[in-house]
């Protein structure tokens, strides 16, 4: 009795953090909870929003296929705004990936153990969101057929890519970085596909699930295999994290238009990828948990550490902002100051540059109180404001910096069309049809990793007990004996 109340009194500690898993489920409950939802059949719910992004994919077709017949002087770009909607989106949809290869890779590597409830989710992310963002740059060349030009393969032609050139660089980094985390997505699933392999109840299935799963049957030697591949492969994914973004930042930074020609660009940007990425996360995690039954293994815990990682790249980002104005001061640079103090702030724009810092400046300082971190409506809402204040941030950048350049005479106001448009939504619905068939077909959270995380915990409890117990004892005899 005496041993149960010392175990009570350590167990109670309030400094003990909250939960990581709801503490009463075991191996058998876990794996009913993560693989009911694929087994059961689809609810109106989902086949609602299904219809929704179908619809919305239906308008990416509507719109590539226009641009294909009629080339892409259907888009609202002119001279001098060449780069538009489609760079502007392509930055955008970049960033959101971000955030399933932070989690995954670099909380893998530095052994956080919140990321595994969440990893999963953000790794489908990522993929589906570096997909909507490659055809982008794809259409902007406007003969997507010779894409493979930008390749350096062996040309009989004796032509080579164009090094010096930002789209061969996003070529690279963009390809790297889809194949990488399309493998670390993978290798993280097939313990899990072997589950559903073990659990199906037609044939199908089984075959499916089984042919997916490249024969796992959980031995000691797969088990070792699979966790060095997977944590090199978050070695490789760690350094593509900063590189890809920095790529892309360098399409502007190495450039001398005002406003674009900034040494800070390239952290700033990794910044404000993850601050987007982390925000998408929750704004598609916080429904899904409930309509999913997870809150067990999606804790508040889960959602308030990502509020955290939110507000301080919302920190970075408003310093990056202080600083691309100091530096204009600073270099009293006329174009500079032009660009900054007058064109974004009070410009043709400013109703998009003022929502941009009310979003991405304002919003996120919310969750320095953590009744705003913890409630759900509000981390909703912050996070969906934290999106669009992240796509005004890159349309600021790119448009008003090349819409009144050097030249006055030059200047010219861009106006996005209906094809612009459309082809955006249409991404949205392409990443959304994406993500609702990720969700019905493999478990959303990664079932391996949340019972290994289990048994670590209970272990530890076990173990924090009995280090508990036999420090009461000590404190008892020591009392006893003074």
């Amino acid at each position: 009795m005496a041993e149960t109340a010392a175990a009570g009194a350590v167990t109670l500690d309030p400094l003990e953090p909250r939960p990581l898993v709801a503490p009463h489920h075991d191996d058998k409950s876990l794996n009913d909870t993560l693989l009911d939802y694929v087994w059961q059949k689809p609810g109106k719910g989902w086949l609602m929003l299904f219809g929704i992004t179908l619809t919305a994919l239906g308008g990416l077709v509507l719109g590539v296929s226009y641009t294909l017949a009629k080339g892409i002087g259907v888009w609202g770009n002119n001279q001098p705004v060449g780069w538009a909607f489609d760079i502007i989106n392509f930055v955008w949809w970049v960033g959101i990936g971000h955030a399933g290869t932070l989690i995954s890779a670099i909380l893998l590597l530095f052994q956080q153990k919140w990321r595994t409830s969440i990893n999963r989710f953000a790794e489908a992310m990522t993929l589906f969101a570096v997909m909507c963002a490659g055809l982008f740059p794809l259409l902007h060349t406007g003969r997507p057929w010779f894409a493979f030009w930008l390749f350096p393969y062996p040309s009989t032609l004796g032509a080579w890519p164009q090094f010096r050139s930002p789209l061969v660089w996003d070529v690279f980094a963009i390809s790297t970085y889809l194949t990488v985390s399309a493998l670390f997505w993978y290798i993280g699933l097939i313990p899990d596909l072997a589950a559903l392999r073990d659990s199906s109840k037609t044939k199908l299935q089984r075959i499916l699930y089984g042919m997916f799963s490249l024969g796992w049957r959980g031995s000691g030697r797969h088990w070792h295999h699979y966790k060095i591949g997977y944590l090199i492969l978050a070695g490789i994914s760690t350094p593509l994290v900063l590189s890809v973004h920095t790529i892309v930042s360098f399409d502007f930074a190495v450039s001398v238009l005002p406003g674009w020609h900034a040494t800070i660009f390239p952290p700033y940007f990794v910044a404000g990828a993850v601050f987007s990425g982390f925000a998408m996360v929750v704004t598609l995690m916080v429904p899904a948990r409930k309509y999913m039954g997870l809150r067990d293994v999606i804790t508040d815990r889960h959602l308030e550490n990502m509020n955290k990682v939110i507000l301080a790249t919302g920190l970075i980002v408003s310093y990056g902002y202080m600083m691309e104005h100091f530096v204009a001061w600073y270099s009293q640079s006329q174009y500079e100051i032009w660009t900054f103090y007058v064109n974004r702030a009070r410009g043709p724009y400013a109703g998009v540059y003022w929502l941009m810092i009310a979003c991405n400046v304002i919003t996120p300082n919310i969750f320095w109180f953590k009744k705003a971190r913890t409630s759900i409506p509000i981390m909703w809402v912050a996070a969906i404001l934290v999106n669009v204040g992240m796509w005004c941030e890159r349309f600021i950048i790119i448009v008003t910096s090349l819409h009144q350049d050097f030249l006055p005479s030059s200047w010219d106001i861009y106006t996005p069309t209906w094809v612009d448009w459309t082809i955006y939504i249409g991404t949205l619905g392409l990443f959304g049809t994406l993500f609702m068939l990720f969700l019905k077909f493999v478990p959303a959270v990664a079932i391996s990793e949340v019972k290994e995380l289990q048994q670590e915990l209970k272990h530890a409890a076990a173990h924090h007990g009995h280090h508990g117990v036999e420090q009461a004892a000590a404190g008892t005899l020591t009392h006893g004996a003074h």
